[in-house]
């Protein structure tokens, strides 16, 4: 029940409860008030989860389902970022090259063994869950933009029991053919949907740089993920090591020129 002054009318708990409640509440607001983003937006495979174990058996899948070696985790974690059908025409130009015909069938069948097998070995970084709780304190609204298919990564999400933490999940299909990272389209849209205000992205690849960078926010990049080159080369605003600087370097990114 609301108040005629706008406030919250709890009924049915102890005054204690009520003081306790109103103090977060006050907590909250101060800590959000301090913050310069609204909004921070991530990135998922080589960002917030390490996927690089089950999307390495994918693709290994499908390359020994046409009599092609098996690559090792650590060739496989540079061809991820730029979605499932890139990381397959990666794997197989890696051992001798395929048609496009070839790479229909063989995506399919990457497709399904993943959804399979979705969370096997896949887990969130070391610190990654704590970041996460500690922006959901200070009331910014959290997003997910990949350019993993939209239903495969609100299962791998729902797997980790992770999907109710963000407000918006976008994939690499939600906004139509040809509108994935590195378009800016689905970071706008990021932006949209989560009410509008200061945002920030934090991703791995260049497709994330580019794609945020093209929207208009700021680019923490993460040195610990996926890389397909230097993360230095990235460009990006600002470069982690680990999660617990996150929160410092969101802040130093967001303060006054």
């Amino acid at each position: 029940m609301t108040t005629a002054s706008g406030g919250v009318l709890i009924i049915g708990a102890c005054h204690e409860d009520v003081a306790k409640a109103i103090a977060l509440l006050a907590l909250a607001r101060v800590m959000n008030a301090d913050f310069p983003f609204r909004i921070v937006g991530f990135d998922l495979d080589g960002t917030l989860l390490d996927t690089s174990g089950d999307l390495a058996a994918a693709v290994n899948h499908a390359l020994t389902s046409v009599g092609r070696p098996a690559l090792s985790v650590e060739k496989v974690r540079p061809m991820i970022g730029g979605g499932a059908r890139h990381m397959l025409a990666q794997g197989m130009a890696a051992t001798g090259g395929c048609t496009e015909e070839e790479l229909d069938v063989l995506q399919r069948r990457l497709l399904d063994y993943y959804a399979a097998n979705i969370a096997d070995k896949t887990r969130p970084f070391p610190g990654c869950l704590e970041a996460l709780d500690d922006l959901a304190g200070r009331g910014v609204r959290l997003a997910v933009v990949t350019n993993k298919l939209e239903h495969l990564a609100r299962e791998v999400l729902d797997a980790l029991h992770l999907t109710s933490r963000f407000d918006v999940i976008i994939g690499g299909d939600t906004m139509g053919p040809g509108r994935g990272k590195p378009a800016p389209d689905p970071v706008l849209a990021m932006v949209e949907r989560c009410g509008g205000g200061s945002a920030a992205f934090v991703g791995d690849s260049i497709y994330d740089v580019q794609s945020a960078q093209a929207a208009g926010l700021p680019v923490v990049a993460c040195s610990f993920g996926f890389l397909q080159q230097p993360v230095e080369t990235l460009d990006a605003e600002a470069v982690i090591d680990q999660y617990d600087e996150l929160i410092p370097t969101l802040v130093r990114l967001g303060a006054p020129a």
